[in-house]
């Protein structure tokens, strides 16, 4: 197939050509930090190697529990019933009891704020009859979503031999519980503290606290897996997410999270190259009702780029030729290649922002003799 390459210059002022500093130095195992806005990340460091997630597991149950309310599988004033398993959980709880009604809005609280175990085994047999289902269904999700080299066997964390993750498939799933439910995510992740049963707990997330523009997602602690974070911020139009994995404190975790969010901050830019429905180019079709079809991007596209260096960005629009009708709404057409001062950054689909349908008899083999003479 022919492939026609038309170069579209980036007109964006910027002050200063200053390249990005290095990353700072950071107190952990693993860890990764990205832009959101954009989806390109930033910074990363052992971000493949199998870690223990502790808490950190609770987000994909987190984002099943949505999956299902969404779905109408469970409604957020339900009462759930407490399975002496649930009841007898280890580790962090809620307080949870047998014969003592608790909704499923609670128990995302619980989960959430307090990090109750118990909390999730109820969720887990709520969503599935049973934990060990419950993770079936885990590890599936984790598969669609890309995780490839995370495992799950509970829905808490407990440790396991088993059940294990990286910063690399955490940072993908708490980028998707931002992404698919972001009610669910503003709903939840920013609570301080919970009380239930007459106990008030505050969320383990410090920064909370100190940085009012973070606003979750989760904290995890085990012998194995260290002190651990993950943390988004939105400040503007930007939200970035850090993972940090094997920290050594609770306030270590915290200060090297925010210094990971700070440095993309103050030394990177999200650049609006195109709005959601603009049209990037129109291309021609051939054996078409309209001889050309508008193309564009899927939503926004912005683009992450050290501070000053915006007007070194340029779009190089690979097409895909000869296009031939019928050609779909949202069908691929071709792809936006983004370069930084010569750099290749980022590769984007280009789609039609409009079906055209197929040509009359005498149009399509009239274009049919041109394609060949050409």
């Amino acid at each position: 197939m022919l492939r026609c390459i038309l170069c579209l210059a980036v007109l964006i002022c910027a002050a200063a050509h200053a390249a990005a500093p290095a990353a700072p130095r950071v107190m952990g195992r693993s860890w990764m930090m990205g832009d959101l806005t954009s989806g390109q990340v930033l910074v990363a460091e052992k971000a493949d190697e199998r870690i223990e997630p502790a808490s950190l597991t609770k987000l994909m149950t987190a984002y099943l529990v949505f999956a299902a309310l969404r779905e109408k599988k469970l409604s957020l004033g339900q009462p759930v019933p407490v399975s002496p398993r649930a009841w007898r959980a280890p580790g962090s709880r809620m307080f949870i009891e047998p014969r003592k009604p608790v909704t499923v809005d609670e128990l995302i609280k619980g989960m959430e704020v307090q990090s109750g175990n118990d909390a999730c085994i109820a969720l887990a047999e709520a969503v599935a009859g049973s934990e060990d289902v419950f993770a079936q269904m885990m590890n599936r999700e984790a598969a669609r979503l890309g995780m490839a080299n995370s495992r799950f066997v509970n829905a808490t964390g407990l440790p396991d031999a088993q059940h294990y993750s990286t910063a690399r498939d955490l940072y993908i799933l708490a980028a998707a519980v931002i992404r698919d439910f972001p009610e669910e995510y503003a709903r939840y992740y920013a609570i301080k503290e919970f009380r239930y049963n007459n106990i008030t707990q505050p969320n383990r997330n410090r920064l909370l606290w100190l940085d009012p523009t973070v606003d979750g997602v989760k904290t995890g602690h085990t012998d194995a897996a260290g002190y651990c974070l993950i943390a988004s911020s939105k400040r503007g139009p930007r939200r970035l997410l850090s993972v940090l994995l094997g920290s050594t404190s609770e306030s270590a975790r915290a200060q090297e999270s925010q210094k990971l969010l700070n440095w993309g901050y103050q030394f990177f830019d999200s650049v609006k190259l195109f709005g959601s429905g603009e049209v990037v180019r129109t291309l021609e079709v051939w054996k078409g009702a309209a001889r050309v079809v508008k193309a564009g991007v899927k939503g926004e596209l912005y683009v992450t780029v050290p501070k000053g260096e915006a007007d070194k960005l340029k779009a190089e629009l690979v097409a895909q030729q000869p296009l031939i009708a019928p050609v779909a709404q949202g069908q691929r057409v071709g792809t936006l290649r983004v370069a930084l001062d010569g750099k290749p950054l980022a590769e984007y689909p280009l789609l039609a922002l409009e079906a055209v349908g197929p040509a009359g008899i005498f149009g399509r083999a009239w274009d049919t003799l041109r394609l060949w003479i050409k």
